[in-house]
């Protein structure tokens, strides 16, 4: 029996209406399949602990999560009481960066039962593999001046190191799923940093002759994704690229509330991180209707990162058969609550 150390930060709004719920999903697996427990830390850590403190959390912070085997997290932001700079590089970039979180992975698949956007959607099933630690996301640059002569500069960092470890994370996916990797570029109008991704791209792919690859450029990328999701398997992406994708690949799923994520560290140094795409959306805080799903594919990528791909395989049934079965939140069109789902959820676990 594996005992399995979680650090669970709800954060803001819907976060600690979904988190404590999920986890008893959690509990049930192991109570009925066995094979691990988990024990969990709770930390408060939000923008109304900004408030409270001046900081999103305490100095020790980050030397208490190192000491855990992952992370759990619900959502991070609330603007009209802290301003987004402040709560998320205070809180979830800062997790990112200290545990050295570099590759974030998103999967987007149509799930029966939710209803896409897209007149065809053919059973689409990629994921998206994004540089998480650089990129157009660097903090270099600045500003200088003011009135009609000020500038801003905002340089994209782009390390060999970095690149090639995302693209080859997302060679290696492709070995165990369909064999297609597609490279988000943008070469013909960025001309330093996308030609050297290119090039790394490239290179790494030399070492995987049985995988099919492509380079798309990133405009025709996106629109790809709505005419031919089927067509693609993993996508490699620079940070910012990334971002963008995955926001598309929740869209085109139905809902940005189903849609999971996951900060990978690679070294084993620091735990990792998992949160649902979607944020805090504090327009429906306190009216139990918020959406579980997203948070509950993302357990089932925690339980798969820490080896227990079976109890993972389990969850993500159990979500498609309960949303197969009609239980579903407003945002997907139904009429459960979030406690309706759950419970739903935690019958098909028996």
């Amino acid at each position: 029996m594996k005992k399995l150390k979680i650090s669970v930060i709800p954060g803001d709004g819907i976060g600690r209406e979904v988190v404590p719920e999920t986890l008893r999903v959690l509990d049930r697996l192991a109570e009925v399949h066995g094979g691990v427990t988990f024990q969990y830390e709770t930390h408060p850590w939000s923008c109304e602990y900004y408030l409270e403190n001046g900081v999103m959390m305490p100095s020790d912070g980050m030397a208490r999560l190192h000491q855990t085997d992952a992370i759990y997290l619900g959502a991070v932001g609330n603007p009209k009481l802290v301003p987004d700079h402040i709560s998320l590089w205070g809180l979830l970039i800062k997790i990112r960066r200290e545990c050295e979180q570099v590759i974030n992975i998103r999967p987007a698949q149509y799930i029966e039962g939710v209803k896409s956007p897209l007149a065809e959607p053919n059973q689409f099933d990629f994921i998206v593999v994004r540089e998480n630690s650089e990129g157009e996301y660097s903090e270099v640059g600045g500003r200088i001046h003011s009135g009609e002569d000020e500038i801003a500069i905002q340089n994209a960092v782009f390390t060999r190191k970095a690149t090639e470890r995302t693209i080859r994370y997302g060679f290696e996916l492709a070995q165990k799923r369909k064999g297609r990797v597609t490279s988000a570029t943008k070469s013909n109008g960025i001309v330093h940093s996308m030609p050297f991704w290119d090039d790394v791209f490239q290179e790494v792919s030399n070492s995987y002759p049985a995988i099919e690859t492509e380079s798309n450029h990133i405009d025709a990328l996106a629109a790809f994704f709505v005419s031919k999701p089927q067509h693609f398997d993993v996508v490699v992406a620079s940070n910012l690229f990334g971002d963008i994708l995955t926001d598309l690949g929740a869209t085109i799923m139905g809902s940005i509330g189903i849609a999971p994520a996951a900060n990978i560290n690679l070294n084993g140094k620091y735990p990792s991180m998992f949160e649902p795409v979607h944020g805090s959306a504090p327009d429906i805080i306190g009216q139990g209707i918020a959406n579980p799903f997203g948070q509950l594919w993302t357990a089932k990528m925690m339980l798969d990162h820490l080896g227990f791909e079976e109890l993972g395989s389990l969850l993500i049934k159990a979500i498609k058969e309960t949303i197969g079965d009609g239980i579903k939140t407003k945002d997907l069109g139904g009429d459960s609550s979030t406690k309706e789902v759950i419970e739903h959820v935690m019958t098909k676990l028996l």
